[in-house]
């Protein structure tokens, strides 16, 4: 069931990426010829008001084919008024941007779905207080809840650690000791750690680690569409550091994962409980947005980049460079796409 459930939520983030170009064409008066979910051969089709909706065999993505576009030949010119190639360069970027944006939009709504049916998160309970540490010496201890930092409420630990990090000088601590409520002020230090990314980095501790302890978070439908906006920009923004690292070496190629790796991510994200598979399926979303932005001539990105060049300069571009950049593109995307497959192939035989 898990892998079924993965395989349905995966179509459907890609139909909506798919749904977003698709209404912004139409909205501009370009004729959508084929609306697929699923590549390869079509197990069924019909066609309504003169666009091709079909479903087929390979449920592992999707596409529309717009009047005047054509991804093997981005040289090829319709030249009727229905076109996509006949539209203005602002108007093909409006296009080319709704698929993204369709991915955005569908995360920050599951996100906004958790944030009011509740998710888990790690309680800012303290699990273990180091030795000649701040908390050791204002006398915390380990059992503790931190409930607020300098008047801020404190719901998690990785808000907790946020506080502390964005911290100035003095912190005052608000913390639950049994069925008493204390207030302990102390001063944070600069110590060495990691980030997400493995990275050594310097930041404010106060020297405790947190407990086995986890708790729900809830909120109402108006506090949640803030909770689901910050994590929208979150997981927006870890992405788009993770592709920067990728490219500086920071992180290996080994940790590229493929088809496989997102299937079987989302297929145990299923089995844990709804929230979790929602907030995966939110992460994935934000994923095919970012990267279908990045400028590579063969994504949506690439496409804006020389449409973005067409409006400044008022003139196409070269279509031997376009052509080339293109193809070049392709086979980036190839050589991704293998070393995701072969990296997915090497974890399975780990």
């Amino acid at each position: 069931m898990g892998f079924i459930a993965a395989i349905v939520v995966l179509s459907l983030l890609i139909f909506f990426h798919e749904l977003g170009h698709f209404i912004a064409a139409r909205a501009l008066g370009v004729k959508v010829e084929t609306f697929s979910i699923g590549f390869g051969k079509k197990l069924w089709a019909k066609t309504i008001g003169g666009t091709e909706y079909a479903i087929s065999a390979i449920w592992l993505g999707g596409y529309i084919k717009m009047k005047g576009q054509d991804d093997s030949d981005p040289t090829a010119r319709s030249g009727e008024a229905d076109a996509f190639d006949s539209k203005k360069p602002w108007q093909r970027i409006v296009i080319l941007f709704a698929g993204p944006f369709a991915n955005f939009v569908i995360a920050f709504t599951l996100f906004w779905i958790t944030a009011l049916i509740g998710f888990d998160a790690i309680a800012p309970t303290i699990g273990k207080v180091l030795e000649d540490s701040p908390a050791s010496g204002a006398g915390l201890q380990a059992g503790d809840t931190i409930t607020l930092i300098d008047g801020a409420n404190v719901e998690s630990w990785n808000q907790m650690s946020a506080l502390i990090r964005e911290s100035q000088n003095t912190i005052e601590l608000a913390i639950r000791r049994g069925g008493e409520t204390l207030t302990i002020v102390l001063s944070p230090e600069l110590g060495e750690g990691e980030n997400i990314f493995g990275e050594k980095e310097k930041r404010k501790m106060i020297g405790v680690s947190a407990s086995d302890d986890k708790v729900t978070l809830r909120y109402g439908a108006i506090e949640g569409l803030f909770v689901a906006w910050h994590r929208t920009i979150d997981a927006g923004t870890l992405i788009f550091q993770s592709v920067i690292k990728l490219i500086t070496g920071v992180l290996g190629l080994e940790n590229v994962g493929g088809i496989v790796t997102v299937v079987d991510v989302m297929a145990k994200a299923s089995e844990i409980g709804l929230a979790t598979l929602l907030i995966i399926a939110a992460v994935i979303s934000v994923n095919l947005g970012v990267l279908n932005l990045l400028p590579i001539p063969a994504l949506d990105g690439g496409h804006i980049i020389f449409n973005l060049y067409e409006q400044i300069t008022r003139r196409a571009p070269n279509e031997t460079i376009l052509y080339r950049l293109t193809i070049g593109g392709w086979g980036v995307l190839c050589a991704l796409m293998a070393l995701g497959l072969y990296n997915d192939i090497a974890r399975i035989m780990r």
